[in-house]
């Protein structure tokens, strides 16, 4: 079940809002927690136990390190890191290690393995971060165990960001778990709305447009692409993926505060960078942070020499495009964006300066953009031609007809994606998606949210294609 499906929208939805809003609050996290078992049992029924019985394992082990010191408190962490990241392992990455051994076999003349392929449960990449940061956040002493079971699986399953963030860190939530009271006011039920609807129309009028196409394009031959194709399709999945994945933050984000809790951001105009350190301080904000607290500061940070926070850097992002995804072109992808950033510090970012803002932000679009062609593809040998076909001036012109509508989305795409290259607009954006409103702008931003609501539910209701690209991470 995802955000933007219609029986999230007219069924799930208005039900869990309805009760949800006149439970006492003793009952609310059962009921959360209930919602959000059937809303990930909707879609992976065969895995809810599992999680279940890791979140159960993770609970009570956890709990029993919080009353240990020493070295024993040490073992405790690492096996609970050791559990998590062995289920991600294993779930994650066992089909792309069997068939790269597979690969080498065959190379070698030997019989290769036989092998039944993994299903991936839903939302492992996410919830294994925060399940982590929960063992960590404990040992660091930065916030107390929870007391319940219940309370703690409401931590990892909370629908509104189960499947694909905010990433959502145990110090930055475990309060509101607890008792949220302060945050259950009809501001925050109506700016939670008005969040929502903007979310939904970012993906539902935007990305679903602009993501037909872009699977049309790089669902091609890249042989019998012309430049201008290609071009066109690289550029729609850029802003496919922006939209689609900040509009999901945008509605979890929404559902959250409508529920009393308070997410983190997850972007902020990442386009308008004019590096690709930039870039990751804007992109999907809170993997940045988790990758950088959890990862590059015990690896060393900035207090190691120059080399070792080079190597750090790459560690980190060769890590994170694994994270995104088990197959090459996503570990590649990583090495590519790690590669940038360590030669930002050796001397791009003297270059970007002497360049100006401008010049430095439109390059720095252009290597975003050869990086999505490397996320985009369906391998690595998919991505190399489809670069090819960037650059090449053979092709069929014209074998892709784009219509009107495209076209007018794709500007409006693009509008939004660098419109906060202007400071006025980055901190009107910021004023609009604040919390405390007075009534008049409430009764605006309330009006707004119903229009975009009943305009994007028609749209999903007549249309078959509404995919989520981060569904399957």
């Amino acid at each position: 079940m995802v955000f933007s499906s219609t029986i999230f929208l007219v069924l799930f939805l208005p039900a869990f809002l309805l009760i949800y809003f006149f439970l006492g609050v003793k009952l609310k996290n059962l009921f959360a927690l209930a919602a959000s078992l059937l809303f990930y049992a909707w879609g992976a029924p065969g895995f809810i136990f599992i999680v279940l019985a890791s979140i159960m394992a993770d609970f009570y082990l956890v709990g029993w390190m919080n009353k240990k010191t020493g070295g024993i408190k040490r073992l405790l962490l690492a096996l609970s890191v050791a559990i998590n990241v062995g289920l991600l392992l294993y779930f994650k990455y066992a089909n792309f290690f069997i068939e790269n051994i597979n690969i080498l076999m065959e190379d070698w003349g030997f019989a290769q393995v036989t092998w039944t392929r993994i299903a991936l449960p839903i939302g492992i990449s996410f919830f294994t971060f925060q399940k982590l940061t929960y063992s960590v956040d404990v040992y660091r002493k930065v916030y107390h165990p929870l007391r319940k079971v219940t309370d703690y699986a409401l931590y990892i399953l909370m629908f509104p960001q189960l499947i694909a963030g905010p990433i959502v860190r145990f110090n930055e939530i475990a309060g509101q778990i607890e008792d949220r009271r302060a945050n259950e006011n009809n501001n925050n039920r109506l700016t939670g709305f008005f969040r929502f609807a903007l979310g939904l129309a970012k993906k539902v009028l935007i990305a679903n447009t602009l993501g037909e196409q872009a699977d049309l394009v790089f669902g091609s031959d890249p042989a019998g692409l012309s430049s201008y194709t290609a071009w066109i399709g690289v550029i729609a999945y850029a802003f496919q993926i922006y939209f689609d994945f900040s509009g999901y933050s945008d509605m979890a984000i929404g559902l959250g505060r409508m529920a009393g809790f308070d997410f983190p951001e997850n972007f902020n105009n990442p386009y308008i960078s004019g590096s690709i350190t930039e870039f990751w301080r804007r992109w999907h904000i809170t993997l940045g942070r988790w990758m950088k607290d959890y990862l590059y500061i015990p690896l060393g940070g900035n207090r190691v020499s120059a080399t070792r926070i080079y190597f750090n850097l790459w560690v980190v992002f060769l890590i994170s495009g694994l994270w995104h995804g088990a197959a090459w072109n996503f570990v590649i992808w990583g090495a590519y964006h790690g590669f940038f950033l360590v030669a930002e510090r050796l001397f791009l970012l003297k270059l970007y300066k002497k360049a100006g803002r401008l010049i430095s932000t439109v390059w720095v679009f252009f290597l975003t953009l050869m990086g999505w062609v490397l996320f985009r593809a369906d391998n690595l040998d998919h991505a190399l031609s489809f670069a090819g076909s960037l650059f090449s001036s053979g092709g069929q012109a014209g074998q892709l007809y784009f219509e009107g509508k495209f076209y007018a989305v794709l500007i409006i795409g693009a509008f939004f994606s660098f419109w906060g290259f202007s400071r006025l607009i980055e901190k009107k954006q910021q004023w609009l998606l604040a919390k405390n409103r007075g009534q008049g702008m409430l009764s605006l931003m309330t009006f707004t949210a119903l229009v975009l609501f009943v305009v994007c539910l028609a749209y999903v209701s007549s249309s078959g294609f509404n995919p989520f690209i981060y569904f399957r991470f």
